[in-house]
């Protein structure tokens, strides 16, 4: 066996491998004696057919495969022991020829990463961003939630509800018909299509138009995308909405705790106030996390890109294999190929490898650990929020073996963040490597 290294190249090392024809022979022969006592050859008892009659059975193509299926994975790890080279992953192989027998192998190489200065960085966090006109906001939306609708003799206003009765077609096919249906009249609002609550405003009670509307290009159904909708719609009814006064009484509806509008204004506030709060955490620990891998020099295959990109994709297919759909049906939805939605997918795939990588590097340079009692404690707090007949069974599902390194993974990476963000702030007392050697 003959082993070039063409190259290294993008954390991949590349490789010829020529075998012997002595080798191949003797794979020959192995396959040969696997395979002649599994098969029925015409004329000999199983196991006694001669080499040559079996190949003249089978075809020497299908000997041939078998014995290539045992010889090129184990000329592959004798590759790798002479050049000293430490896979990350499954190579992907190449046979370019047979006669002699040579193939290529593109090796995968284990990541490399090295950190910046990260325990030099200091950051200051964001303030909470300030709620005061957003108390409003949701006492507003309470209001409108706990409205009454109030018959009314004028014509339709936007805001308005309406009942209607609809009928309409496209090229003569139903398109939506229904009867009493109620529509809130609301200005620019898509449904059925754009402009179609202008056309109802000023309609009176009793009052019938007809009217058409052009469905747009971008249309989930692509048939009908930029073809014309006629519509025929009777007003049987027209209500506004009655909102109730603000005061007390309007706070008990709410929700019987609140005794005054008072109590009610200041839980809002409060639960405002930890969103912000939490928003602003959230943020600022992106922003720590975005700084160290601004540090950081990565180098990984590509073959991590492709399997991040399929896990995103594998995500945007979920609801619609849910729906009994599948990638054909969601292609057609955004108009795309597969490879332009995965082009589209790599950016983000490649930013997540690289944060993913950084984020490790600093766990071990940390030490950070996850202890088995953390693990339990994470558990229990997670069937906190499952139906109590079901927490057992969540339980027991949360104790194998592969949900709790799902588990210790994601506190490993949780500490790690808070890890980062102590050293931020300038709250670092006890660092657990110096400043060098996190460089390395």
């Amino acid at each position: 066996m003959k082993v070039t290294k063409d190259k290294i190249e993008d954390s991949q090392a590349f490789l010829t491998v020529e075998m012997e024809p002595a080798e191949v022979e003797e794979s020959l022969e192995e396959a040969y004696r696997r395979l002649v006592k599994k098969t029925n050859v015409p004329g000999f008892r199983k196991g006694k057919a001669p080499r040559v009659m079996l190949e003249r059975h089978i075809g020497r193509e299908s000997l041939l495969e078998d014995a290539l299926n045992t010889l090129i994975p184990r000329a592959y790890e004798d590759a790798l022991k002479e050049q000293e080279i430490e896979a990350f992953a499954r190579p992907d192989i190449e046979i370019t020829q047979t006669e002699p027998l040579v193939f290529k192998a593109t090796v995968p190489l284990p990541p490399t990463v090295r950190l910046g200065d990260y325990l030099s960085l200091r950051l200051t966090p964001p303030p909470a961003a300030s709620t005061k006109g957003e108390v409003d906001s949701v006492i507003d939306r309470l209001r409108h939630q706990q409205a009454s609708w109030e018959p009314v003799e004028r014509e339709v206003g936007f805001d308005d509800l309406g009942i209607f009765d609809v009928e309409s077609n496209v090229e003569g096919k139903p398109f939506i018909n229904q009867k009493g249906a109620q529509y809130q009249v609301l200005k620019d609002y898509p449904a059925p299509l754009p402009g179609f609550a202008e056309q109802l405003v000023g309609m009176k009670r009793d009052d019938a138009k007809e009217f058409s509307l052009q469905v747009p290009a971008d249309y989930p159904d692509k048939e009908l995308a930029g073809k014309e909708v006629h519509f025929r719609v009777a007003l049987s009814e027209v209500k506004q909405e009655r909102l109730p006064e603000l005061d007390d009484d309007f706070a008990r509806g709410v929700d019987p705790k609140f005794e005054t509008l008072a109590s009610l204004r200041q839980e809002v506030a409060d639960n405002l106030k930890l969103r912000a709060e939490e928003r602003a955490r959230l943020d600022f620990e992106e922003q720590v996390i975005t700084a160290v891998v601004g540090l950081a020099e990565v180098e990984y295959p590509p073959l991590l890109v492709e399997v991040e990109t399929d896990r995103l994709l594998d995500q945007r297919l979920r609801h619609w294999r849910e729906s009994g759909q599948g990638l054909e049906d969601y292609l057609a939805s955004v108009n795309k190929t597969e490879e332009e939605l995965k082009e589209e997918l790599r950016p983000p795939a490649r930013q997540r490898v690289v944060r993913s990588l950084v984020l490790d590097e600093v766990a071990q340079k940390e030490q950070v650990e996850v202890s088995d009692a953390e693990i339990d404690s994470e558990i229990k707090d997670m069937a906190g929020g499952v139906a109590e007949g079901k927490r057992e069974e969540f339980t027991k599902l949360m104790n194998n073996p592969q949900s709790r390194r799902s588990i210790k993974n994601f506190l490993v990476r949780r500490k790690t963040v808070q890890r980062l963000v102590e050293i931020a702030r300038g709250q670092d007392k006890e660092p657990k490597t110096t400043q060098k050697e996190a460089a390395k």
